[in-house]
C-alpha cells in the first residue's frame, strides 16, 4: 500500500482508503497508545526474565514426566484455551523446524467439544476440565492450568483434581495469582491485570519452557 492505493505492476489503483482523511490528533494518540502497549509487554517480559527459577523448575517437572513415560496436559479458557492447544501441538507435532525429534505426549482438555459440553451439562462448569482429567491423567503427569485472572472455576477444579491424583500442577497465572496460586505446585505469575498483556507473556513463557525442555530431552 502507498498513500491508500495499491501498486500492482507499476499501476496505481484507486482504493476506498483514498477517501479517508486521518485525524492527525487521533493518529498521534493511537501511536502513543500502540507504543505504550508494546513497552508494557516488553517491561513485563523483562521482569519475568529476571526471575528464571520458577520456569526452570517447571522445565524440571516436565522433563521428569516425559522421561518417566508421563505426559503434559493443558487447560484454559478463551485465549488461554488457544494457548493450551498451541503448546500441546508444539509438543506432539513440532516446536522448531530445525530440531528433529520424536513426537511427545501432550493433550489439551479444551479440544473435544463433545466431552467439554457433556461435562458442563452433566456436572457443571466447575468439572469441565476435572472430569476428563480424572479419566486421562495419571500420577506423574504435569497439568498446566492457564488463567489470566487465577480465578477460572474450571481451571481451579482441574488443579484440585490434579493434586488429588498426584499430578504435578503448573499455573500460568496473572494479577496476584488469585485462588489458583495455592493450588499449584509450581507457578509463574504475570503481575498485570490487563488480559492481553498477560496472554502475551503466557505464550512467551510457554515457548521458553518448551524450548528449554526440547534442548534437554534431545541433548
Amino acid at each position: 500500500m502507498l498513500g491508500g492505493c495499491k501498486l500492482i505492476k507499476g499501476h496505481r489503483i484507486s482504493s476506498p482508503l483514498d477517501q479517508v482523511e486521518p485525524d492527525s490528533h487521533m493518529r498521534d494518540e493511537e501511536a502513543a497508545r500502540y507504543a505504550a502497549m508494546l513497552r508494557r509487554s516488553a517491561a513485563l517480559k523483562r521482569e519475568l526474565a529476571d526471575q528464571p527459577e520458577p520456569v526452570l523448575a517447571i522445565v524440571d517437572a516436565c522433563e521428569h514426566a516425559l522421561r518417566d513415560g508421563g505426559k503434559l496436559i493443558f487447560c484454559g479458557n478463551g485465549g488461554s484455551a488457544a494457548d493450551a492447544q498451541h503448546l500441546a501441538t508444539e509438543l506432539v507435532i513440532r516446536l522448531r523446524g530445525a530440531v528433529p525429534r520424536a513426537s511427545w505426549p501432550a493433550i489439551t482438555l479444551a479440544l473435544d467439544t463433545s466431552a467439554v459440553t457433556a461435562a458442563v451439562n452433566d456436572f457443571g462448569v466447575d468439572e469441565m476440565f476435572s472430569r476428563p482429567l480424572r479419566g486421562l491423567g495419571r500420577a506423574g503427569d504435569v497439568l498446566f492450568g492457564i488463567t489470566t485472572s487465577g480465578k477460572s472455576l474450571n481451571v481451579l477444579g482441574a488443579l484440585r483434581a490434579a493434586r488429588e491424583m498426584g499430578i504435578i500442577s503448573v499455573g500460568l497465572l496473572g494479577g496476584d495469582g488469585g485462588p489458583a496460586l495455592p493450588l499449584c505446585d509450581l507457578a509463574v505469575v504475570v503481575p498485570e491485570s490487563d488480559t492481553a498483556r498477560v496472554q502475551e507473556c503466557h505464550i512467551t513463557l510457554g515457548h521458553a519452557i518448551l524450548t528449554l525442555l526440547e534442548d534437554r530431552m534431545i541433548g
